[in-house]
């Protein structure tokens, strides 16, 4: 029988009680789940909750996706955090509801949870929730699109370039709130896809992806040719579907808004590519969810919601060179300034 020598046998025990060892009493492991990490909104959230970190002296443990909606890398995520004895964890949920039970586990195993960006579903499943107001976001571009088409807007053909089919919070909240901005009677307020506004011409799933986004402009182009308006769920997608909407000729005259106001986003913006972009502040969500794991390990202190809603609000901007009266806005040359903080 092969025997291991026993300085290396030695070794290799000593390799596994290490890693067996709970965090010491004295630190402060914070966990940060996101969606993907190559989407620069997440680049950008995991910059800021590592500064934060660094600033306040606490272990950060990033993980992360494979792809959006995968829930199954969330899932052992979140269960290695609990093995690792961290104080709380911040989650960009793929799948807000699939996620619920690990997340309930997690806080029965006395970690703190919060929700960035996305609210889990239901949103009281998270301890506290650090988002942009999704439905504002998609309501301020829907509103400057209906605007800025003026009489047009009422024979307008709309494509809806959303996240995924299953409809996470985020996509659902931004959906229906550029329809509501836009016009369009939201038949539930908890899920897009019902509504029979004529000027709808479908709605395609691009994953958050650049080409998701290509493919699903590509299709709705197929099944209507005459498009005019195009909602995006992020930038990303924004940016496929321009070049589905290039590559048909179809780049000049077709207006486009979006969500993010990411520097590309904004750049984006600043060439035309992009009408209009409600801009987040993924830094400022991450950091504030790090000192709120700091604060609750050291205190027990749990974030508390903004005043009148269910979550605390980041907030948000429309970002355009071309305001109209009565949405707010800021310019393109202030959406890089603040892009991303």
């Amino acid at each position: 029988m092969h025997t291991v020598p026993r300085r290396r046998a030695w070794l290799l025990a000593a390799a596994l009680a290490l890693a067996a060892v709970p965090a010491r009493a004295d630190q402060i492991i914070v966990g940060l789940i996101t969606k993907t990490d190559n989407n620069p909104f997440f680049v950008k959230m995991r910059e800021g909750a590592a500064a934060k970190a660094k600033e306040l002296g606490v272990t950060l443990q990033t993980f992360a996706g494979k792809y959006d909606g995968d829930n199954d890398s969330q899932v052992a995520a979140i269960e290695s955090l609990i093995s690792a004895g961290a104080k709380g964890i911040l989650i960009t949920p793929s799948d807000t509801k699939a996620i619920v039970p690990t997340v309930k586990k997690a806080r029965e195993a006395g970690l703190l949870v919060i929700a960035l960006d996305t609210p889990l579903d239901p949103i009281d499943a998270a301890d506290a929730t650090f988002a942009t107001d999704n439905f504002k976001a998609g309501e301020l571009i829907g509103q400057w699109a209906e605007k800025t088409l003026g009489a047009k807007a009422a024979t307008a053909h709309i494509a809806f370039l959303d996240a995924l089919e299953f409809q996470p919070t985020v996509d659902m909240l931004r959906d229906t709130g550029f329809m509501t901005g836009f016009g369009i009677k939201v038949a539930d307020p908890t899920h897009y896809g019902k509504e029979t506004d004529k000027r709808i011409a479908g709605h395609q799933w691009g994953q958050g992806a650049e080409e998701g986004g290509r493919t699903g402009m590509e299709n709705l182009l197929q099944k209507d040719p005459d498009i005019s308006v195009v909602y995006t769920i992020n930038e990303p997608t924004a940016a496929g579907a321009y070049e589905a909407l290039k590559a048909a000729g179809r780049e000049h005259d077709v207006l486009m808004v979006s969500v993010d106001g990411g520097c590309p986003g904004v750049k984006n913006v600043q060439a035309g590519v992009i009408g209009a972009t409600s801009q987040q502040y993924p830094l400022l969500m991450a950091a504030m969810g790090v000192a709120a794991v700091r604060d609750f390990a050291k205190t027990g202190a749990r974030p508390q919601p903004t005043p009148g809603l269910t979550f605390f609000n980041t907030g948000v901007n429309l970002v355009t060179d071309h305001p109209v009266a009565g949405v707010p806005s800021i310019s393109v040359a202030d959406g890089l300034k603040r892009c991303w903080g």
